[in-house]
């Protein structure tokens, strides 16, 4: 594994929601008692080596990552400051992928997508001109237009800095720009976001 078993556990990178959409019914092992579906840590973990792996097969500057919530643009962010991959904060723009006229118009040749739902606008326009879509897809997730499924709690702060952790990690290693994990000179810490939640 990419790290160890007990780390992912930790994060919660397997904890789903309690909602099960068809399409990731076979990447769920079990429903605990509480309703939440869990997902399977090997697939996770052969999902996260995939995407890396096929986000290496391009220049950096043909990669466009997108993140809407505050916990996925910290760690989105941070993936993209070391890889130096294009970022899309916020809400993907109607005619972003599609409108050369439109203003920050792209023309990505994959893109990575931190939560499907509230980046949907990437996924169909990314689909609409033939782009392939690597996203990080919880339990409730539709993977309508999706080509790369890395099923995980793609909401919790925690599971989501190790996962842009690993990402940034082994696309550096597949791009040969470092050869081993102890070259990588980050902590999982700096992909969090750094944010208090405030009691209501």
């Amino acid at each position: 594994m990419l790290v160890d078993q007990n780390e992912y556990l930790e994060v919660g990178i397997h904890i789903g929601t309690k909602v099960k959409t068809p399409g990731m019914k076979r990447f769920i092992y079990k429903v605990r008692e509480d309703g939440l579906y869990l997902l399977d840590l090997p697939n996770i973990d052969k999902r996260l080596r995939t995407a890396a792996r096929m986000l290496a097969r391009y220049n950096p500057e043909e990669i466009v990552v997108t993140a809407s919530r505050i916990y996925s643009i910290a760690a989105a962010s941070k993936f993209a400051e070391i890889t130096n991959v294009k970022l899309i904060t916020g809400r993907v723009m109607p005619g972003v992928f599609t409108n050369p006229n439109r203003e920050g118009f792209m023309e990505p040749e994959i893109v990575l997508v931190s939560d499907n739902r509230n980046e949907r606008q990437a996924v169909k326009e990314a689909n609409n001109t033939n782009i392939p879509v690597i996203a990080l897809c919880d339990t409730d997730n539709w993977i309508k237009f999706v080509d790369l499924i890395v099923p995980c709690n793609n909401k919790g702060r925690r599971s989501l800095s190790l996962i842009y952790f690993l990402l940034a990690r082994e696309f550096l290693k597949e791009k040969g720009l470092i050869k081993s994990n102890d070259e990588f000179n980050y902590k999982v810490s700096d992909f969090e976001a750094k944010v208090e939640m405030k009691a209501k």
